[in-house]
């Protein structure tokens, strides 16, 4: 992957590092965890901007740090483009001249035409002349990324770009990204602890947690199928039980789950009498009237109490109790009137066991 940029760092003293994470030129590679877990340090590492103990950054053929070897590019000789999360502006020049600050190896036509150009391509042609304070925050972080994208970086660094924006313009932005990655022949790493934005930007995820890379692969491998109890949680997953594996067979498998059996799709990698932990996604949760019988084999029937109805929009965000556990559905509201759901309530729910993930359990502690 010589256009690509790799990087394998390790660190125990101070901030713990211990994350090896690649992204190919054109893709988009989002590093999610929680705040303080070492993402924003990963990609100040890439920049130049802070040295970890040991470990190595290539990027684009070229070797950026190599503890081993003694070698730490400065940041200039670096040539990556960074947009941070308050966007980092000169309060005191245009929009253009912001772009035109990212461009002192061209000519002063050059400059201005390229600068030009990336206004266009954000969409704030005519506003080049407007300083910061006279733009909106949107359009302040288009000028971000005109200018981390003017000088034709290696790599684009995004660290939560998005979150100082409100809610409309976030989403406006994020179709602007998607329109722009047709165009860039870099790789992208993006900073979030969003998994949505994550989601909806990202080729690859990685989810970081004390500096240690704990699971990478696509949105929907991650969200489908995470390794731990702890990536499914920093995924955001509400329905995460602990449970037993009984039995397999060819089709599925069996957990002991509150003295009920559910059906799995097969895991057979998970030994009978293991103990394990599985989650089912919100969607994987169907209502099911009382005297109707299972839609497939996979199909789990279990009893439960409404706890609670949380109106969101057009849908409803549905608590329910089943024995000691507590089960999270989302229902479009028409469906919940058809049903005349209620706090209270008594009925029956079915788990697709086809959607339903079964991890080995992890130690206490």
């Amino acid at each position: 992957m010589s256009d690509g940029i790799r990087l394998s760092l390790s660190q125990q003293d101070g901030i713990p590092l211990n994350a090896t994470i690649s992204c190919e030129p054109g893709k988009v590679t989002a590093l999610i965890g929680p705040s303080g877990s070492g993402k924003s340090t990963l990609l100040r590492s890439i920049a130049g901007l802070y040295q970890p103990q040991a470990g190595t950054i290539v990027c684009a053929g070229e070797t950026w740090f190599d503890s081993q070897n003694q070698i730490n590019l400065p940041t200039q000789a670096r040539r990556i483009g960074m947009v941070f999360q308050h966007f980092a502006l000169f309060p005191h020049l245009s929009a253009r001249a912001n772009i035109i600050e990212a461009l002192q190896d061209h000519s002063r036509a050059q400059r201005q035409a390229i600068a030009e150009s990336w206004l266009e391509r954000v969409h704030l042609h005519g506003l080049g002349d407007r300083l910061p304070h006279q733009l909106s925050g949107g359009q302040q972080q288009r000028v971000a990324v005109a200018r981390a994208l003017a000088r034709e970086p290696k790599v684009l660094l995004l660290d939560e770009p998005f979150s100082a924006v409100d809610r409309r313009t976030r989403e406006a932005l994020y179709l602007e990204l998607a329109e722009l990655r047709g165009e860039l022949r870099m790789p992208v790493l993006l900073v979030t602890h969003d998994v949505q934005e994550a989601t909806l930007l990202a080729d690859q995820m990685c989810i970081i947690s004390a500096g240690s890379c704990l699971q990478t692969g696509t949105p929907n491998q991650l969200l489908q199928a995470p390794a731990s109890a702890q990536v499914a949680q920093l995924l955001g997953a509400r329905n995460l039980f602990p449970a037993q594996i009984i039995s397999h067979t060819a089709d599925h498998s069996l957990l002991r789950w509150q003295n009920m059996s559910i059906k799995t799709k097969p895991c057979h990698e998970l030994a009978i009498g293991e103990p394990v932990d599985w989650f089912i996604p919100e969607t994987g949760i169907l209502l099911m009237p009382l005297n109707e019988r299972p839609g497939t084999e996979l199909d789990n029937p279990v009893e439960v109490m409404v706890q609670s109805i949380l109106l969101l929009g057009d849908e409803c965000r549905v608590s329910l109790k089943s024995g000691d556990a507590e089960l999270a559905m989302r229902v479009p509201q028409h469906v919940a009137q058809r049903y005349a759901l209620a706090v209270g309530q008594r009925l029956q729910v079915r788990l697709r066991g086809e959607t339903i993930h079964a991890m080995p359990r992890q130690p206490a502690g």
